[in-house]
């Protein structure tokens, strides 16, 4: 497997990203290794939060929310999806599959860095990984904190919305990241954020993992990932720690995506519905301070 690594002067003074880096290579399951990049900041022994992204963002996604836990004595680590941001970019769409994911993050995140007790915040695929993470590792994650974002088996069509991103990130000639972050918010993002966002793809050979991402998500029942979801979801069906769904007002992806979570997962139960307001996909950009302290709480709440 060939892959590439974005060199280090894209990411030289990043607008609002003064965070350390801190990396880790993993042996693929198919031989190889990849560097992974990721984030940890605040106490090393206070609560700790697992912050993972979604397509095609990357850590900088969190930059506005971490400040905000640090503050509150929470260890926030946020990841970069293999193909995302500063972690390694195989350079074949082929290379990517969803099972690749899960196994690149557990080994990164969950082994490297021992985790334990953790709280998670998932959005996009940072859910449909970290559900699976969770999944996998139930007994390291003390509460879930979802939003905009889902656990597909591909039993039920997704909405329209999300089958036009998928067609359109398969055919269009153009995959400017960019602008597709700038174009699921509802925040103006400022030039350098949005050069932030693209600094990861100094071109499109660096963009497989970005580009195939939208095809990865079960849409039938037969896909090779619906298994694996379906055995998930049965894990969440005994779930009695808390699950919190904060989904924003204004994502025609993801919307009614909390549905299925608050009535089949026994710690989402009874919970009070909690919409984010004025906010779109990438709801990290338009209510940062609102996420950031819904985690917070959960923490403090226990």
């Amino acid at each position: 497997m060939q892959s590439l690594r974005t060199p280090d002067e894209r990411f030289a003074d990043l607008d609002g990203y003064p965070f350390a880096p801190n990396y880790v290579d993993i042996d693929d399951t198919e031989g190889g290794t990849l560097r992974v990049h990721y984030l940890d900041e605040g106490p090393a022994g206070g609560p700790v939060v697992l912050a993972m992204h979604g397509e095609p963002s990357w850590s900088y996604l969190y930059r506005k929310m971490i400040p905000p836990m640090v503050a509150a004595g929470l260890r926030v680590i946020a990841p970069d999806l293999i193909g995302f941001g500063k972690s390694d970019k195989p350079t074949e769409k082929s290379d990517y599959t969803y099972a690749r994911h899960v196994a690149w993050m557990q080994a990164a995140i969950i082994d490297h860095l021992d985790l334990r007790d953790a709280t998670f915040f998932g959005q996009d695929w940072g859910g449909l990984v970290g559900l699976r993470l969770i999944a996998d590792n139930p007994d390291r994650f003390a509460r879930v904190v979802i939003g905009n974002t889902g656990l597909p088996t591909g039993d039920r069509r997704p909405s329209d919305a999300f089958m036009a991103w998928q067609k359109f990130s398969q055919t269009t000639d153009v995959f400017d990241i960019g602008f597709l972050i700038q174009s699921a918010t509802i925040t103006e993002l400022t030039e350098a954020e949005v050069a932030a966002y693209d600094a990861p793809f100094p071109d499109d050979s660096y963009k497989a993992g970005a580009r195939i991402f939208p095809s990865l998500v079960p849409t039938s029942p037969d896909d090779p990932a619906a298994d694996a979801n379906r055995e998930a979801w049965k894990v969440f069906q005994q779930w009695d720690k808390p699950l919190i769904c904060c989904f924003s007002d204004s994502d025609p992806v993801t919307a009614g995506g909390d549905a299925a979570f608050r009535k089949l997962v026994p710690g989402a139960q009874d919970r009070p519905k909690v919409t984010v307001e004025n906010a779109h996909h990438f709801f990290q950009e338009d209510a940062p301070d609102q996420l950031a302290q819904i985690v917070v709480d959960a923490v403090a709440n226990g």
